[in-house]
């Protein structure tokens, strides 16, 4: 019997970690069978992956249904026993029922919970080609050793993020979540756990994501995975889901000499708001939390991302825009502002009605509107969210966002600001580019006292992520180009007046550097040694060694009678 496995993923990159896990279980039920895998995105086109699908010609397909490939799945689903009479479809995942009620045939069964749990009357039907609308898993599973092959790594893996799962469960019950009906963490032993990883990183693996809901809620178990995955000489990165107030002094101690770039923290903050957060069941230490992503940016080696959630219980607008501010003063690299959505079986489902929750009825189902905020509202909102995202979660402006946290700007004021103008420009219907967005903020930024510094600011981060120009908005004309500056330095060096600031390689600095004069102000700010004189930074084409990869820039320092 062939069955085929069908992976939609929402990237490339990504990969189905529950194909890999039926695998096995059909396996172990029947090693004679021809199982295989294959993996498409949900933007590849249609007709073609259709195409790969019916020429395996084979019994059985099976898919996972989520929230973002469900409509695809049923679609699929239906076209495929369209044209292939003697096949059928075993749909599983969260989405599953939903694909169930959609499709009224005889052909297609659904599966809910874990495929290791399925009652054992499935494979049977399965043998006899006589399956019943729905199997119901018994739960309560801990055996989940890990489910790929070495063939698996070189084949269905290739160039793609590895997912891996050390627990099960979540020690909270955040009631907007699938795990929300469920009790416990189930933890792998440790041994077990450094064994099935040593077998992963044996591929040297771009990056291996760990889907525990919470991976530090055990502090010293976080701590000895950690260890284990430091002493591996691989060049992999490894991302976790974090609670960001439980983490340990062990931890930091550990996190303390890690290489930059190893490890990336998701770690969800959802609001800041304590009625919202008690409507939600998720208790939180908001101080322990701001404290420690301040801490673990502090050591400028860990990328941090942070969640905030858009209607929320009892998040008004006023409340929202203090949440952004909470999570904006944490500095982390990256914030997500993402919208609720009112998935099937979690509790706030079943309170949807209290709440006066009004959404859509199609995956992923996005809140519309709520008590607290009505449609308008929740437009205005999101629309502030995306402001937000296009705008920090880049390189772009870290020296602007340092410069106006130091100045305790009220960020959601800024932002608010910034909306109106984008909002006038058609801002979200045009490509995020640097340029584009540089030139935004500017303009907003013109009516400002300091808009002399901010644009100083922008031109430092402009050229630090690597530009080799200055766009039109940003010039300093040409007296002040990049080559007269060239030459003001070598005739300043020939006559002694170049003060030695300069710790490169001088040589290379006039070759290949871009040339930018600054304030003594605005260099003070980025903490440069500035005295007297003309103050020239140079950016030369080598990288940094930090997260954000900016260039390197060397300082040259002129003295007063330095002249073009």
């Amino acid at each position: 019997m062939r069955i085929t496995l069908v992976g939609l993923n929402a990237r490339y990159t990504h990969s189905c970690l529950a194909l890999f896990y039926v695998r096995n279980e059909l396996l172990r039920r029947n090693a004679l069978w021809d199982i295989r895998i294959q993996q498409f995105t949900i933007n590849d086109s249609y007709y073609e992956l259709l195409l790969q699908l019916t020429a395996s010609a084979s019994d059985y397909y099976f898919f996972s249904a989520s929230i973002w490939n469900d409509e695809l799945v049923t679609k699929l689903v239906r076209d495929l026993l369209a044209v292939m009479p003697a096949s059928r479809c075993v749909v599983g995942g969260p989405q599953a029922e939903v694909v169930g009620a959609r499709y009224s045939g005889s052909r297609m069964a659904t599966v809910t919970c874990e495929i290791e749990s399925v009652e054992p009357q499935f494979y049977q039907d399965l043998m006899a080609r006589q399956l019943k609308p729905a199997y119901i898993g018994c739960g309560g599973l801990k055996d989940f050793s890990s489910p790929y092959h070495s063939s698996d790594y070189a084949l269905h893996l290739q160039n793609r993020h590895i997912y891996y799962e050390t627990s099960r469960g979540c020690p909270f019950s955040c009631s907007y979540c699938l795990s929300a009906s469920r009790k416990g963490v189930f933890h792998k032993s440790l041994d077990t756990v450094r064994r099935e990883l040593g077998d992963i990183l044996e591929w040297n693996p771009a990056v291996v994501r760990f889907v525990d809901r919470t991976f530090n809620d055990d502090q010293g178990r976080a701590v000895a995975i950690w260890e284990f995955l430091v002493d591996s000489d691989v060049d992999t990165v490894f991302h976790f889901e974090m609670s960001p107030d439980r983490i340990s002094e062990e931890m930091f101690a550990f996190l303390h000499d890690l290489p930059v770039g190893k490890f990336q923290f998701e770690m969800g903050i959802q609001s800041t708001h304590g009625p919202t957060l008690a409507a939600i069941r998720r208790p939180m230490d908001l101080k322990a939390a701001a404290d420690n992503i301040r801490r673990l940016r502090a050591l400028g080696t860990i990328h941090i991302h942070v969640d905030l959630i858009l209607g929320l219980p009892f998040e008004s607008e006023s409340s929202f825009i203090d949440s952004f501010r909470h999570v904006f003063a944490m500095e982390p690299h990256y914030i997500q502002m993402g919208l609720l959505k009112i998935l099937p079986n979690t509790p706030i489902c079943a309170a949807a009605a209290d709440y006066g929750y009004n959404y859509s009825s199609s995956a992923p189902y996005p809140v519309l509107a709520n008590s607290w905020l009505d449609h308008n509202d929740m437009s205005r909102l999101y629309w502030f969210c995306e402001c937000v995202e296009r705008f920090i979660n880049n390189r772009y402006f870290v020296s602007l966002w340092g410069f106006l946290r130091g100045k305790d700007e009220d960020m959601g004021e800024f932002f608010q600001g910034l909306l109106q103008l984008c909002l006038q420009q058609d801002f979200f219907q045009r490509a995020p580019t640097q340029e584009y967005l540089c030139r935004v903020v500017l303009e907003w930024a013109q009516s400002r006292t300091d808009a002399a510094f901010i644009l100083e600011i922008l031109r430092y981060d402009w050229l630090r992520c690597g530009h080799r120009y200055m766009p039109a908005f940003l010039d300093v004309g040409q007296e002040q180009s990049s080559k007269t500056l060239r030459s003001l330095v070598f005739n300043c060096e020939k006559k002694g007046l170049v003060k030695d600031t300069c710790s490169g390689e001088r040589a290379y600095c006039m070759k290949k550097g871009f040339f930018c004069e600054f304030s003594r102000e605005f260099l003070s700010f980025r903490g440069y040694p500035v005295t007297g004189g003309r103050n020239l930074l140079c950016f030369v084409p080598a990288r940094e060694e930090g997260l954000f990869r900016f260039v390197k820039t060397e300082l040259f320092s002129l003295e007063e009678s330095g002249e073009i």
